[in-house]
């Protein structure tokens, strides 16, 4: 893959796990925590995104004085210069699904209460901002969105063929201490394969990944996507003879390196009932950066290897390689300097959870927040300006007739217009340039006697008259 750039720049770092088996008990720890730790894209980046406002307490305000005008804490407002930047971004969302030929679907934003518990286990609600309402249903607003989508599927059973390529982009809300970065709303763009049971699945979903970061101007320069496996881990734990019933506890244990000490790690390990020569192998598999040393480690015939290799082979002719590289300790950022962006992998026994046939699936998130800060600090963000064609404005009060005629007409054709009236003629044209309107259209008695208009295009200031009939 591509070097690492050179301070000042910074590096961006995607984790993705292909060809994950995971069991529901697995799929309830740590392991799929945040969008499911399916895979996560870290960001350096310090300061708060751009589309955030300030960390602050909602409270109710004063009886007898202004409302709190802050939103409750961890929300965000979203006034019209934001909010054009989360559309912009959205639409990146949706073209890059578009050209992977992906659906769009969506969920309600409050959903059974029951859905996450199946998912998570009871201790998942005191993340959850859950009540009871008037029908005494227990429901809550979505932390995520993996366990909607499962449902859908499930609805839809056999009146739909396989495979499902699904995106959508929703709000997801979770009550926790809030950290550097991390609100409690966000919005998350998901795409999910279901009924691809090869890498072929992981090998689509890191292009769109991929074609999301050229289409915003950000190369592998500065993101860099690390990829492996739990199958890993599966086969390390065959080399030494370890039961299958203790790959959810290994799991959860490793889950925790980068935020506890190899020491403290180990001593876990050693807990569950596993050999000192086990845990080493463990940890040292885990510390593994190419995949050629995992495959002389591992050996050749092992699924694991097999898989990476096919992914790895898929990214040549995609035409990624160089933006991904193998990573054995699969999801973590060993110093705590990075941040979530992007989280994927696979989840074939998802649906299982839920009490249904399961279905290979495999799928990522990628949340709102951090990509607008890597943008900014990139200075790849757009120009978010409100831009309007025209701006039509009658000189007398008896011309705002044939004005919202013009303007009506105009707007018929597919133009944005702004309809101004009783402002003095200087103030609108400040108000033009304010708002980037390409062309000034004056409604005048003299010149609508004649059946025409007077237009003045603000960018060159050519002001010349047109036929209304001719007006485009």
């Amino acid at each position: 893959m591509a070097a690492w750039s050179s301070p000042p720049s910074l590096r961006h770092l995607l984790m993705l796990r292909p060809c994950l088996p995971l069991s529901p008990t697995c799929l309830a720890g740590s392991l799929r925590r945040h969008i499911h730790s399916r895979c996560r894209l870290f960001s350096s980046a310090a300061s708060s995104s751009t589309l955030t406002h300030g960390d602050i307490a909602s409270t109710h305000g004063d009886a007898d004085g202004v409302v709190e005008v802050n939103p409750p804490r961890g929300t965000r407002d979203f006034p019209p210069e934001d909010m054009r930047l989360r559309t912009w971004l959205f639409d990146q969302f949706r073209e890059v699904s578009r050209l992977m030929a992906f659906e769009e679907v969506d969920f309600p934003v409050l959903e059974s209460e029951a859905l996450f518990i199946r998912k998570a286990g009871e201790e998942i609600t005191q993340q959850l901002y859950n009540f009871e309402d008037k029908g005494g249903r227990r429901v809550v607003l979505r932390p995520e969105i993996t366990p909607s989508l499962a449902r859908l599927v499930i609805k839809q059973g056999k009146s739909v063929s396989l495979p499902l390529k699904w995106f959508t982009i929703g709000q997801c809300w979770r009550y926790e201490r809030m950290t550097r970065g991390r609100r409690r709303e966000h919005y998350q763009w998901n795409m999910d394969i279901f009924g691809v049971p090869k890498v072929r699945a992981e090998a689509e979903l890191l292009h769109a990944i991929v074609l999301l970061f050229q289409r915003l101007g950000i190369t592998s320069s500065d993101v860099g996507i690390r990829v492996s496996s739990r199958k890993v881990l599966q086969a390390v734990l065959n080399m030494y003879s370890i039961p299958d019933h203790l790959f959810t506890q290994v799991c959860v244990i490793v889950d925790k390196l980068g935020k506890m000490t190899r020491e403290e790690i180990e001593k876990e390990l050693v807990s569950t009932g596993l050999s000192s020569e086990a845990v080493q192998g463990i940890i040292d598999v885990l510390s593994i950066k190419s995949l050629s040393k995992l495959e002389e480690v591992l050996g050749s015939d092992v699924e694991a290897v097999a898989d990476l290799k096919k992914l790895f082979s898929f990214a040549e002719q995609y035409g990624y390689a160089d933006w991904i590289c193998f990573d054995a300790s699969v999801a973590f950022d060993r110093e705590g300097k990075l941040r979530a962006i992007c989280g994927g992998g696979r989840y074939d026994r998802l649906l299982s959870t839920f009490g249904s046939e399961d279905i290979p699936a495999c799928g990522f998130g990628f949340g709102d927040a951090v990509i607008v800060e890597l943008l900014k600090e990139k200075g790849l963000l757009p120009d978010m300006s409100r831009q309007i064609d025209d701006i039509v404005f009658p000189l007398d009060e008896e011309l705002e007739g044939p004005a919202s005629s013009i303007a009506s007409s105009l707007r018929k054709k597919g133009r944005s217009v702004e309809l101004v009236e009783d402002k003095r003629l200087k103030w609108v044209f400040k108000h033009a340039e304010r708002i980037n309107a390409s062309r000034l259209i004056l409604v005048g008695n003299s010149e609508w006697e004649r059946g025409m208009v007077r237009v003045k295009v603000l960018s060159t200031r050519e002001e010349f008259e047109v036929k209304t009939s001719e007006l485009e």
